[in-house]
């Protein structure tokens, strides 16, 4: 049945939809947004009202909504093969994809294992550390590490690796739980200390832990340089490289979940780039992909694997094989717009041109941030920059709230993480709109604080 109106449609949305990550009695107050069309780094919605899309909708959008490049390239696969079966069968857009991002890593991780989420992979990595122990006589390794604030999904076992509250603790009976370790977040910093110090002063920690456990430890999982859902807490590569070289010593391996920090977003586009340079000692035994790798398009994301991890599995035995499944397993549509999406990354040089917009971004909020009376830690990496307000005696849940409203009102999509505002936009804004996004986020500070 048409939509008659905006009213109609949200009033449809809430007798219909339950929305994710959603308090819906809030709803009362704070209506929804009902989006009908996006250009761009821009979001229209149904009154026609224009909102810059400054969080990529929810970190997944690289190059703009409706982009003519990934549309083309959805509407020729459309005329091919929508989707088969993986299992038994192959198609060409699965092959290229694993092939072209392999690749990227220098063909460490040569083994591309897809799924649809980001939650999914972080489900695929740990099985996959679990059974590789398992298949190698070492049944008995089978716990986690994760970082302090960690955030690695919110399936049963990934929420094992989670370790913010808000998300873990009203279904802890369904978790076995992992271990954390100290993180290096740069904000507990002492007096004097440096980041890189900071980061081997939580690498003890880690080695600490390890010294005892790692007998029973099957991997440590990390957010590579930014923890994004406990707040954007940033931290050093050092911290990184201390822990590829303890979890080697210690027989431990080491998932980077890049879901949010992969595809450019830190830099580089693996944020473990920046920690291992061109050393192939120093690469992650399993890296996590989901979110922008198809572009903002479709759901998929996949684990890349070592060959010594693909070794273990590779056996006449099916007991001995990794079976783990979901029907639209490397669907060729969503791959079809992770390859449309890695041309335009070549074609365009993403990521040098990104060095000069994070540049833009960095100095426009300087202007407007970096001495502001209730900002704290503005913080930048790559194309993530983030800082903290003191709200006062203003919650954090509804001083986020309250910036959002505004937000919405300055024609802006902002979703602070509490107290922690931050950008994450799509990589095609210009001057005005890097402009339009500071600006606007500014104003809406003022507002939620009054």
């Amino acid at each position: 049945m048409p939509f008659q109106s905006s009213s109609d449609l949200l009033q449809r949305s809430l007798a219909a939809v339950w929305h994710p990550c959603t308090q819906m009695k809030h709803h009362e107050t704070l209506p929804l947004v009902p989006i009908v069309r996006g250009e761009g780094a821009w979001l229209i919605d149904a009154d026609g009202r224009r909102l810059l899309d400054g969080i990529s909708s929810w970190w997944v959008n690289l190059f703009g909504h409706c982009n003519r490049r990934i549309n083309a390239a959805l509407r020729e696969q459309l005329e091919t093969l929508e989707h088969v079966m993986l299992a038994g069968f192959t198609h060409p857009p699965a092959v290229e994809l694993a092939e072209r991002l392999a690749a990227l890593t220098g063909h460490r991780l040569g083994h591309a294992f897809y799924a649809s989420d980001g939650a999914s992979a972080t489900e695929i990595a740990l099985k996959m550390s679990v059974h590789y122990w398992r298949n190698r006589g070492e049944a008995g390794k089978n716990r986690f590490i994760s970082l302090a604030g960690s955030y690695h999904g919110e399936t049963a076992g990934a929420l094992a690796v989670t370790d913010v509250a808000l998300f873990r603790d009203a279904y802890a009976p369904l978790v076995r739980p992992g271990a954390t370790v100290p993180t290096p977040d740069i904000r507990l910093a002492v007096a004097g200390e440096s980041a890189s110090s900071l980061a081997r002063r939580a690498a003890q920690a880690l080695e600490a832990h390890l010294a005892e456990h790692h007998a029973e430890t099957a991997a440590l999982i990390v957010e590579p340089l930014v923890q994004g859902a406990s707040g954007m807490v940033m931290y050093d590569a050092e911290y990184l490289r201390q822990a590829r070289a303890l979890c080697d010593h210690y027989q431990v391996h080491l998932i980077a979940d890049e879901i949010a920090v992969g595809c450019g977003r830190t830099g580089t586009f693996f944020a473990w780039e920046q920690v291992a340079a061109d050393d192939a000692a120093g690469w992650p035994d399993f890296i996590c992909l989901s979110k922008g790798i198809s572009g903002g398009y479709l759901p998929l994301s996949l684990v890349l694997s070592s060959d010594d991890i693909y070794a273990a599995f590779y056996d006449d035995s099916s007991t001995r094989a990794f079976l783990h499944s979901h029907s639209y397993t490397g669907n060729p549509l969503a791959c079809r717009a992770a390859l449309a999406t890695l041309d335009i990354f070549r074609e365009d040089d993403v990521v040098a041109e990104n060095r000069g917009r994070a540049e833009r971004m960095r100095r426009q909020a300087d202007e407007r941030f970096a001495n502001h009376p209730a900002v704290r830690h503005l913080r930048q990496q790559g194309m993530i920059l983030a800082f903290d307000v003191d709200t006062g005696t203003l919650g954090a849940g509804e001083f986020a709230r309250r910036f959002f409203a505004a937000a919405l009102d300055h024609g802006l999509l902002l979703r602070p993480i509490g107290n922690t505002v931050y950008f994450m936009p799509p990589y095609v804004l210009g001057e005005d709109e890097l402009r339009h996004l500071v600006d606007g986020a500014a104003a809406a500070l003022e507002r939620a604080l009054r």
